[in-house]
């Protein structure tokens, strides 16, 4: 179940903001299998492994919409070495303050789609980035990379809707992206962490990890590389995002 940001937080742009989070959504047998662990540690990843459902483990960055392992990794990278490492299939699911979603499917090493719902809201996107969604026609795609070809049609239709920022957040369509793939869609409330997530596993089940590392000296030894990842943010979901006009050409009418 998706819950509401904090009452009271406003949007640079017009009504309130949400939260931020990321995630990746690989499918497997088991989990957290010798392998994920082992190829998260590697990376010296930090965040949480969820138990196994349906096949699928949740793997919850932290930050989600930051840098969450070496080499400038965010949750995207993260999902890209995740995938090639297990020859899985995954999502990489990134949601910043609720008002972008950005979606990158994996096959083994290679990409199959990448959706930006909104370019103009990466941290150093300028005033000619678009704000709207990029990557819907890749609806087919990874609606068949999930075993899901019936639901193409309705998953593009989702990727595609410009959501009302004052009335809807992007982890609805998140929400309904899950559903339509019969993904767990408790991966919405993933801000919630460490505290329970409504419907998620419990927390108890959950592998912490802290820049690859398990138990308490983790949390102290990881403190530095925490501070110093806050510092940087990881790559955007497009890198060549499609622009349009800046709105200043009347200037010169």
């Amino acid at each position: 179940m998706y819950m509401p940001p904090p009452a009271g937080a406003e949007s640079e742009i017009g009504g309130p903001d949400g939260f931020s989070y990321g995630a990746v959504l690989l499918m497997t047998d088991a989990a957290p299998s010798a392998q994920v662990e082992e190829a998260l540690a590697a990376m010296r990843f930090s965040g949480w492994i969820a138990p196994a459902e349906g096949g699928v483990t949740v793997i919850v960055g932290d930050p989600g919409d930051g840098v969450v392992a070496a080499g400038h990794r965010g949750i995207v990278e993260t999902s890209r070495d995740l995938a090639a490492a297990t020859g899985a299939r995954a999502l990489a699911a990134r949601v910043r303050r609720d008002r972008q979603l950005g979606l990158v499917a994996f096959s083994g090493a290679d990409e199959v789609a990448r959706y930006d719902s909104d370019p103009s809201r990466e941290p150093d996107a300028d005033r000619e980035v678009i704000s709207e969604p990029v990557g819907a026609e890749q609806a087919p795609a990874i609606a068949k990379l999930f075993g899901r070809e019936e639901a193409a049609e309705r998953l593009e239709e989702i990727l595609d809707d410009e959501l009302d920022p004052d009335s809807t957040f992007e982890s609805e369509r998140l929400r309904d992206v899950l559903r339509v793939l019969g993904l767990p869609e408790w991966v919405v409330g993933a801000a919630h962490l460490p505290k329970v997530v409504p419907t998620g596993p419990s927390v108890a089940s959950l592998v912490r990890l802290r820049a690859g590392r398990r138990g308490a000296l983790a949390a102290v030894t990881a403190w530095p590389i925490r501070r110093l990842r806050a510092r940087w943010n990881p790559a955007p979901i497009l890198a060549e995002p499609p622009r349009g006009s800046s709105g200043d050409e009347w200037m010169f009418l």
